[in-house]
C-alpha cells in the first residue's frame, strides 16, 4: 500500500522538483548575477572608503604597519605591492635621485638590532661592502659606523645608542640645525633598558619619560626627514644567554606599547611590520636575540621600497608610489561618459514611466554608452588609483594546478549534446577558446610564467587562438558571400571597440593589449589576401575545381611574405614604423620590440589555420571525411592509426615543453612546431562522433566572451598592468579571488553584450551610413593622433 502511494506521488514530486529547478534558473541568470556584482562593487567602495578614512590612505603606512608571509615565505605587505630591489635597481634609484640633486642620506640609531638592519641595508645596495659585524651581545659599546659612496651621493650612518636617553636624544636635537638632514632615520631601543632595569616593570616608566623627550626633536625635523621607530621583535627565549634571561617577550610587548603610545604624539612612523617580518623567521635566529639574515634582507627591501618606489617606474612596486597623473584625454573621456551616464539615466526613467519601446536606436546607444562609462570608471578606480588594494602575485605548483583541475572537473559536469556535427563546429571552437582562456587567466593570476614548462604550454594555447582565427575567417569567407567592407569593419569594430576605449581611458598604448593587435592584423591580412583577384569561393570552385590552385598560390605568397619580414628586421621596421599606423605597433617608449617579439613568436599560426581549413574543405568536398552525422569521420582502421599519431604528437610536444628550460630556445622553435599539438588535439577531439558532437556548455560560455576576458583581465582581475592582483577583500585571499573573479566575469559578459548592441549602429549595413561613420571616426582620430605623434 505504501509502495503504491509512493508510486502515485512520484510524478508529482518529480514535477515539483523540475519546477523548482526552473524557478532557480530563471532567478539566477546573467542579469541577476550582474545586479549582485554591482552590489558587491558598491559595498567594497564603502569598505575601502572607510579604510582610507579611518585607517590609512597612504600606502607607506600599509607597508610599515602590516603584512603576512605567503606560501613561499615571501613577504606580502598589507594592501600594496613590494618590489624586490636588486643591486642594479638600487644603483638606478640612487643615481637618479643624485642626478636630481638629492643627497641620499640615511641614519640608523640604536643598539645591535638596529645595526643589523644597517648592515643588511648596505649589503643590499653594495653586496661587496666590508662592514663591521655584530659580536655576541655584551656590555661593551660598539663604535659608530658610516658608509659613503660619492658616486651615488650616498651617506649611510649608524650611531650606537642603546638607550633613548643621552646620545639618541642629543642626535635628534642636533639634526634640527643641520642643513642636509637625512631623508630616512631608523631608530629603536628597548633591549638595553630592559637589561638595565633587570626586567623590572618600573623600568617602563623611565623608558616612557625618556621617549617623551624625543617628541619635540622628531617633530622639528619631520618636514625634511622620515623617522621610523622600529618596534622590537620577539626573542627566542630558549636560545638566550643566561645574562639575558630578564629579556622576555611579555616585557618586549609592554615596551612596544609604551613606544606606540608616547610617539603617537610625534610625527614618527611606527615600523610595526618589522616585528611581523621577524616573527616569521625567529626559529632561524642565531642567538635568540638577533634576526636571521632572511628577515634582515626583507627589512632592507621595505626601506628601499619606502625610499625609491615613488621615483621609479617599477610596475610591481605600488607601496609608497604615487598614482599615475591623468591626462587631458582621460579628462575628456570622463566628461563624455558622465554626460552619457546622465542622459542614459534620464532616458531609462522616461522610457520606463511612459512604457516606450526600448529597442529604439537612441535608447539602445545612450544606455549602452552609459553602462560602458560606468564600467570604465570602475576600470580606472581599480588600476589607476590606490583606492582598491593590490598585492604581488604568488606562484606555487598547488596554486596553479588546483584551480586548473577544479575548472576542468567543473567543465565536465556541463557536458551537453551539440546540434552541430561538423569538424570544429561553433560549439566546439567556443569550448576550446573557453578552457584555454581559463587556463591563461589562472596562469596570469598565479604568476606561473616563472615556470618555463608552463609558459611553453601557454604559448601553445596562444598559438591555438591564432590558429582558430585563421581557420574561422577562411572557412567563413569561403562559404559566405558577404565579404564586403561592412563585414570587414564589423569584425574590426567587435575586436577593437573595447580596446580602443581602454587605450583612451587607461592611458595605455594599443600594443599593451597585445592579443587584439595580433588578431586584427592577421584578419586584415587574410581579408586582403582572400578578396584580392582572383577571388575563389565555394560557389566558384564548384564550377572550376582548378581554381584551388589560386588558393595554394595565395597561401604560398603569404608564407614568402612572412619569411621575408622575419629574415629582415630592417624591412619589418620600415613597414610597421611608417606613419600614420606606427602608433599601432609601438609602446609608450616608441619601441617596436614588443610587436616584433609577439609577431615572430606566432608568425605561422594563422597560416596553419588557413591551411587546415582549406584541407577540411577539400576533405568535405570529396567525401574523404563524413561529418554530416554522429558517426566517426573515417574508417575504424584509419581512425585508430590517426588517433595513435595524434596521441604521439601530443605526448612528444608535452615532453619537449617540459624538458626545454631555455625560453629563448623554446620560443624560437614555437612557430614551427606549435601546429603539431594543435592538429593532434583536433584529431582526437573530432575523429569520434561521440566526442565531436558533445561539448562543455560551461567552457563554451566562457569561449564566447574570451575576447573580453583576455582584454579586461589586465585591469579588473589583475592589477598594476598585470603585474599584481586586485584586492577588494584584504586578509582573505581565496574569498577575495572568488569575489573579484565573479565581478570580473559579469563585467566581461556585459561588455560583450554592449559591443554586440553598438556594432550595427557604429558599422551600419548601408554603405552611405558606413562611410559617414568612417569619416566621423577619422575626423575624431586626427586630433587624437596628432597629439600622440601619429602624423
Amino acid at each position: 500500500m505504501a509502495d503504491d502511494q509512493i508510486s502515485d506521488d512520484a510524478p508529482l514530486l518529480c514535477n515539483e522538483s523540475v519546477q523548482r529547478h526552473d524557478d532557480i534558473n530563471k532567478k539566477f541568470n546573467s542579469k541577476n548575477a550582474k545586479k549582485i556584482a554591482l552590489c558587491f562593487v558598491f559595498w567594497f567602495i564603502v569598505i575601502h572608503s572607510c579604510i582610507h578614512l579611518f585607517y590609512a590612505r597612504d600606502s607607506c603606512k600599509w607597508l610599515l604597519s602590516d603584512g603576512r608571509y605567503k606560501g613561499d615565505m615571501g613577504w606580502q605587505p598589507y594592501g600594496c605591492m613590494m618590489h624586490e630591489y636588486s643591486e642594479l635597481d638600487c644603483s638606478r634609484c640612487l643615481k637618479y635621485l643624485a642626478f636630481r640633486g638629492r643627497y641620499n642620506q640615511f641614519l640608523f640609531i640604536g643598539d645591535s638590532r638596529i645595526q643589523d638592519i644597517y648592515n643588511a641595508f648596505i649589503h643590499t645596495i653594495e653586496p661587496k661592502a666590508q662592514l663591521v659585524q655584530n659580536s655576541k651581545f655584551s656590555d661593551f659599546h660598539d663604535s659608530n659606523q658610516s658608509f659613503p659612496d660619492s658616486r651615488l651621493k650616498l651617506y649611510v650612518n649608524f650611531v650606537w645608542s642603546p638607550f633613548v636617553l643621552d646620545s639618541m636624544v642629543q642626535v635628534f636635537k642636533k639634526l634640527k640645525d643641520v642643513n642636509d638632514k637625512p631623508q630616512v632615520i631608523v631608530a629603536g631601543s628597548a633591549i638595553w633598558p630592559i637589561i638595565q632595569s633587570n626586567g623590572s616593570l618600573n623600568g617602563i616608566q623611565d623608558y616612557i619619560a625618556n621617549l617623551t623627550q624625543l617628541i619635540q626633536p622628531i617633530n622639528d625635523i619631520s618636514s625634511k626627514s622620515t623617522v621610523l621607530w622600529v618596534l622590537q621583535e620577539p626573542v627566542e627565549e630558549s636560545k638566550l644567554d643566561n645574562s639575558l634571561s630578564m629579556v622576555t617577550n611579555n616585557l618586549i610587548d609592554l615596551y612596544n606599547e609604551a613606544a606606540m603610545d608616547v610617539l603617537s604624539k610625534s610625527s614618527a612612523e611606527m615600523w610595526w611590520s618589522s616585528r611581523l617580518v621577524s616573527q616569521g623567521e625567529m626559529n632561524d635566529s642565531p642567538d635568540g636575540l638577533h634576526s636571521s639574515n632572511a628577515s634582515l634582507r626583507l627589512r632592507a627591501q621595505i626601506l628601499l621600497n619606502l625610499y625609491c618606489n615613488d621615483h621609479m617606474n617599477f610596475n610591481d612596486g605600488t607601496c609608497c608610489s604615487s598614482t599615475e597623473p591623468y591626462t587631458s584625454l582621460q579628462s575628456y573621456m570622463l566628461l563624455f561618459f558622465i554626460i552619457c551616464i546622465l542622459i542614459g539615466i534620464l532616458m531609462a526613467v522616461r522610457y520606463q514611466q511612459n512604457r516606450l519601446s526600448k529597442n529604439e536606436p537612441s535608447y539602445v546607444v545612450m544606455v549602452s554608452l552609459a553602462k560602458l562609462g560606468l564600467i570604465m570608471i570602475y576600470f580606472y578606480i581599480c588600476d589607476r588609483t590606490n583606492f582598491f588594494m593590490k598585492e604581488n602575485k604568488y606562484y606555487s605548483d598547488a596554486s596553479f594546478w588546483l584551480p586548473v583541475g577544479y575548472v576542468f572537473v567543473l567543465g565536465l559536469f556541463f557536458t551537453e549534446e551539440s546540434r552541430y556535427t561538423k569538424v570544429l563546429h561553433r560549439d566546439q571552437t567556443d569550448e576550446w577558446k573557453g578552457w584555454m582562456q581559463l587556463i591563461i587567466l589562472i596562469y596570469n593570476l598565479t604568476g606561473a610564467s616563472l615556470k618555463v614548462s608552463i609558459a611553453n604550454h601557454v604559448q601553445i594555447l596562444i598559438a591555438a587562438y591564432l590558429f582558430l582565427t585563421g581557420y574561422g575567417h577562411f572557412y567563413y569567407l569561403w562559404h559566405r558571400s558577404d565579404s564586403g567592407l561592412t563585414r570587414y569593419f564589423q569584425i574590426l569594430f567587435r575586436l577593437n571597440m573595447l580596446t580602443v576605449v581602454l587605450c583612451m581611458c587607461m592611458n595605455r598604448p594599443y600594443q599593451f593589449y597585445f592579443y587584439i593587435p595580433l588578431v586584427s592584423f592577421w584578419f586584415t591580412v587574410l581579408y586582403l589576401l582572400l578578396i584580392c583577384p582572383p577571388r575563389v569561393t565555394a560557389s566558384s570552385s564548384e564550377i572550376r575545381p582548378a581554381q584551388y590552385l589560386y588558393i595554394i598560390l595565395k597561401i604560398l605568397a603569404l608564407f614568402i611574405f612572412i619569411t621575408i619580414l622575419y629574415m629582415s628586421e630592417v624591412f619589418f621596421d620600415k613597414i610597421f614604423l611608417t606613419r600614420p599606423w606606427k602608433a599601432l605597433f609601438v609602446t609608450t617608449d616608441d619601441d617596436i620590440h614588443e610587436w616584433w617579439y609577439r609577431w615572430k613568436l606566432n608568425r605561422f599560426s594563422v597560416v596553419y589555420g588557413v591551411i587546415f581549413s582549406f584541407a577540411i574543405i577539400l576533405a568535405q568536398r570529396y567525401n574523404l571525411i563524413d561529418d554530416n552525422n554522429h558517426s566517426n569521420l573515417i574508417s575504424p582502421r584509419l581512425a585508430v592509426f590517426s588517433s595513435f599519431l595524434a596521441f604521439i604528437g601530443l605526448i612528444a610536444s608535452t615532453v619537449y615543453n617540459i624538458l626545454c628550460q631555455n625560453k629563448t630556445e623554446c620560443y624560437e622553435l614555437l612557430s614551427y612546431i606549435s601546429v603539431i599539438p594543435i592538429v593532434g588535439y583536433i584529431i582526437l577531439r573530432n575523429i569520434s562522433g561521440v566526442l565531436r558532437t558533445r561539448f562543455s556548455s560551461l567552457f563554451a560560455w566562457f569561449g564566447r566572451i574570451s575576447l573580453e576576458l583576455m582584454v579586461c583581465q589586465c585591469h579588473i582581475w589583475l592589477a598594476a598592468d598585470t603585474h599584481g592582483v586586485l584586492v577588494l577583500l584584504p586578509g582573505y585571499p581565496v574569498l577575495n579571488g572568488l569575489i573579484v573573479s565573479f565581478i570580473f566575469i559579469c563585467i566581461c559578459h556585459e561588455l560583450h553584450e554592449i559591443t554586440i548592441k553598438l556594432t550595427p549602429y557604429a558599422v551600419p549595413s548601408d554603405h552611405k551610413d558606413l562611410f559617414r561613420n568612417l569619416i566621423c571616426f577619422i575626423l575624431l582620430l586626427i586630433p587624437l593622433g596628432a597629439n600622440d605623434g601619429m602624423f
